[in-house]
């Protein structure tokens, strides 16, 4: 007999445990990660647990993502590519999807987004719902040998050449504590207002990086005692993925992308993970190409839309308005957007 509860706090350790069986699961649907937005952002968890006979049979990790004067959406998960929902059968998806969709039709959520990695059979061939489904992004997984060396001998000998390219530049790499955030922050900060788009809180890695705790790192890149790069990773028993990484623009011929990539990778494959994840890109674009060089392969993503409404097929494209804004937020002052970015972040769901 299958039953749907919320989890608390205690179910961490066997949450995390259940995601570790299914090795396509980010680190995103950590239990860590609704630690962070809770404590940076303040957002509702509505994290379902299935059980069987009191066994963890699957998990659907949600949030009420509130925006003033716009209502709640449940979505899982805000600020990242992929959540999604994971079970031990078709039946026990489509039950912790049910359990979820029922707030919707209660009118507690204006609707359910379901931000998978997987076709999702469930709402697929259901007729149920009305299902909307953006498959205009894909997410570039590298699947890693068994050491580093190996990795390094598959790489062309231009990509081997560009990342002894930084090291003869004088750049240097090293990991980093909680200590060198303010570092990765002046770097992360800067990129974020050279493209565009606001950043977010500085809380908000502070969160992250120690909910995550050991599963959590932070790589800089250094021309003297200057940052010219930074990342964090996440990371799970069979994944390690990279939701932020930035370099600053007066160094970038140097080649700090290059660097940073190369000592994530090789961590990744040294510490015994199976795949790396490069991040959402959109094909063709150029974060889609330095992804494909190191040899990642791109695997759709599947950003259901559930409302009680009908809709139509999402777009995949950005439009002319996020082009605009984007030109007006690189124009605003540095002061401006350092104190409005975090602010409207908090709101940005992407």
């Amino acid at each position: 007999m299958i039953s749907i509860r919320t989890a608390s706090l205690k179910d961490q350790s066997a949450w995390d445990d259940y995601l570790d069986k299914h090795q396509d699961a980010p680190p995103y649907c950590s239990f860590a990660w609704r630690k962070a937005v809770e404590q940076a952002y303040g957002h509702k968890a509505h994290y379902l647990i299935a059980e069987d006979h009191e066994k963890i049979c699957g998990v659907l990790p949600l949030f009420v993502f509130h925006i003033p004067f716009f209502g709640n959406t449940l979505v899982s998960l805000p600020y990242c590519d992929a959540g999604g929902v994971y079970g031990d059968s078709e039946e026990v998806c489509r039950r912790l999807i049910e359990t979820a969709y029922s707030k919707v039709e209660k009118g507690k959520a204006g609707k359910l987004e379901i931000r998978s990695p997987n076709i999702l059979e469930t709402l697929e061939e259901s007729s149920k719902w009305s299902v909307s489904v953006n498959t205009g992004k894909v997410r570039m997984l590298l699947q890693l040998p068994s050491n580093s060396e190996e990795l390094w001998s598959s790489f062309k000998s231009k990509l081997r050449s560009q990342v002894r390219k930084a090291e003869k530049n004088g750049l240097v790499f090293r990991w980093a504590n909680e200590r060198d955030i303010p570092a990765f922050y002046e770097v992360f900060n800067r990129n974020m207002h050279a493209l565009g788009s606001p950043v977010h809180s500085r809380s908000w890695i502070e969160a992250v990086f120690t909910s995550y705790e050991d599963n959590a790192r932070i790589g800089l890149v250094f021309k003297d005692e200057q940052p010219a790069g930074c990342g964090l990773i996440l990371c799970t028993k069979n994944m390690v993925s990279i939701p932020w990484a930035s370099t600053l623009r007066e160094f970038n011929r140097l080649s700090p992308n290059m660097l940073l990539y190369w000592n994530f990778l090789k961590f990744a494959a040294d510490s015994g993970r199976d795949v790396f994840d490069f991040g959402r890109s959109t094909p063709g674009e150029g974060t889609y190409r330095f992804k494909k060089q190191w040899g990642a392969e791109p695997h759709a993503l599947y950003w259901y839309v559930l409302s009680t409404a009908p809709v139509g097929c999402a777009s995949s494209g950005h439009g002319n308005k996020r082009v605009i804004l984007e030109n007006v937020w690189r124009r605003l002052p540095v002061s401006v957007v350092n104190v409005l970015g975090p602010l409207v972040r908090k709101y940005i769901s992407l």
